[in-house]
């Protein structure tokens, strides 16, 4: 579970293991909710920025629409 949890496949629980007790190697415990939380941030902004493009490339589309079904209603009246 914890595998496809972080996206992990192929890692075995021995791997995640030692992946955990290299970086608390370099970077200490100290530093390790620091570096959790910086990533946490940097996850929540790139959300937000993905969530304001999506937002803006639905509003130009309704807007193209809006201008679409005009021209179409014009040019049904003439």
């Amino acid at each position: 579970m914890i595998n496809n949890l972080l996206f992990l496949n192929g890692l075995g629980t021995a791997e995640v293991a030692l992946i955990v007790f290299v970086i608390l190697i370099f970077f200490g415990s100290k530093r390790i909710p620091d570096l959790a939380r910086g990533l946490g941030k940097g996850m929540r902004e790139f959300k937000d920025a993905v969530g304001d493009v999506k937002g803006e490339v639905e509003k130009s589309m309704r807007d193209t629409e809006q201008e679409i079904n005009k021209t179409i209603n014009k040019e049904e009246k003439e």
